[in-house]
C-alpha cells in the first residue's frame, strides 16, 4: 500500500511541477496563487519522501524477518515428515527457484523425495480432452469407475494419482502394478514429464500453481483443471497441499483461488498461498502435517485464508513430582 502510495504523490509531484512551471510562464495568475502551487508541490515532495522512508523500513524489517525465519527453518520444522514420501507436481508457468526452496525445506523435515511431475500446457488445452479421455479409456483398470459428472481431468487425476501415491504404507516406494504403463503413455503423448523415481509411490503430494495466474478464455477452465489433479492426489493419497503466491483478490485463472471456491475441496485439500516466502515454506511442511492428522486449511495472507500457517501443536507438560522426592 506504501509503495502504491508512494508512486501516486510521485505522479503528482511531477505534473504539479509541470502546472507551475506553465504557470510561470504566463501572466495569467497572481503571485499569491503562484507562491500557493509551490507551497503544495514543496508539501507533496516531502510527502514523498517521508513516504519512501517508511517503504524502505518496511522492507527492511520484512527481509529482517525472512532472514530469522529463514535460519530457523531447519529446527522449525526438523522431523515433522520424517517417514514420509512426498510427490513434487509442477505446473506450466510454476517457478522453479519456488519448488526448490520448498523441496529443500521438505527434506529438512525428514521427508524423501519420490520424484517430480511436471504437467505441459497440453495437459491443460481443452483441445486436448479427447487425448486425456483416449488415454484414460484405454488405461484404466477394469475396476475404476467414474462418477457421471467427472470431467476429462477429474478421470486423468484419478488415474495417475493411483500411479503416484498411496495410503497404503506397506505399498509405499513401490510401483503400482494396475498402473504400469499409465505415466509413459502420458509422457509419450505430451502430458507431462517425470523427473527422479515418482513410480515408487509416495504417501503425500505437493503441487505448485502457476506464478501468475492464467489468462484468457481458457483460464478458468485450466485453473479448474489443476484443482482436479490436487483434488485426485488427495484422494489417493494421505494428503496434498496446493502451494504458490496467490493474487490479494480472487482471479478465474489463479488455481488457488478456484480451489477455495470449491468448499467441497477446500475442505480437505489446503492451499498455502505465501510459498514464495520462508514462513510460507515452514506452513507447507505443517500443512503436510496437518493432512496426516485428516485436517485441512487454507494459509496464507491471500484471499480465502484463515491464518498464515497451521496451528502448531503444543508439548504436553510432563508431570512434576510434588512430593519434593
Amino acid at each position: 500500500m506504501i509503495d502504491f502510495r508512494y508512486h501516486l504523490v510521485s505522479i503528482v509531484a511531477i505534473f504539479l511541477a509541470l502546472a507551475v512551471g506553465i504557470v510561470l510562464g504566463t501572466t495569467l495568475l497572481q503571485e499569491p496563487a503562484v507562491r500557493s502551487a509551490q507551497e503544495v508541490a514543496a508539501q507533496l515532495t516531502k510527502s514523498k519522501e517521508e513516504l519512501r522512508t517508511q517503504l524502505d523500513t518496511l522492507q527492511g524489517r520484512e527481509a529482517g524477518n525472512d532472514a530469522f525465519v529463514a535460519a530457523m527453518t531447519p529446527s522449525l520444522v526438523a522431523g515433522d515428515l520424517t517417514g514420509q514420501r512426498v510427490l513434487l507436481v509442477e505446473t506450466p508457468g510454476s517457478s522453479t527457484t519456488v519448488r526448490e526452496a520448498a523441496q529443500q525445506v521438505l527434506t529438512q523435515a525428514g521427508a524423501v523425495i519420490s520424484g517430480r511431475v511436471t504437467l505441459t500446457e497440453k495437459f491443460l488445452d481443452p483441445k486436448a480432452t479427447g487425448v486425456l479421455d483416449g488415454l484414460v479409456n484405454q488405461l484404466k483398470p477394469a475396476n475404476m469407475i467414474f462418477p457421471a459428472t467427472a470431467t476429462p481431468w477429474d478421470r486423468a487425476a484419478t488415474l495417475l494419482s493411483g500411479a503416484f501415491v498411496t495410503t497404503d504404507q506397506a505399498q509405499v516406494g513401490t510401483p503400482n502394478p494396475a498402473t504400469a504403463d499409465v505415466v509413459s503413455s502420458f509422457e509419450t503423448g505430451g502430458l507431462l514429464t517425470t523427473d527422479g523415481d515418482p513410480l515408487k509411490r509416495a504417501t503425500l503430494a505437493v503441487m505448485f500453481a502457476p506464478e501468475k495466474p492464467y489468462e484468457g478464455e481458457n483460464a478458468e477452465v485450466q485453473a479448474g483443471a489443476l484443482v482436479s489433479v490436487v483434488s485426485g492426489l488427495d484422494v489417493a493419497g494421505k494428503g496434498t497441499v496446493l502451494a504458490g503466491a496467490a493474487p490479494t483478490t480472487a482471479v478465474p485463472g489463479d488455481p488457488i483461488s478456484a480451489l477455495r471456491d470449491e468448499s467441497d475441496i477446500s475442505k480437505r485439500v489446503t492451499a498455502v498461498d505465501t510459498a514464495d516466502m520462508p514462513a510460507g515454506r515452514v506452513a507447507v511442511v505443517y500443512s503436510l502435517r496437518e493432512q496426516l492428522s485428516g485436517r485441512a486449511g487454507q494459509y496464507g495472507m491471500g484471499k480465502g485464508a484463515s491464518a498464515m500457517l497451521p496451528t502448531v501443536p503444543t508439548a504436553t507438560p510432563s508431570p512434576t513430582n510434588q512430593s519434593g522426592s
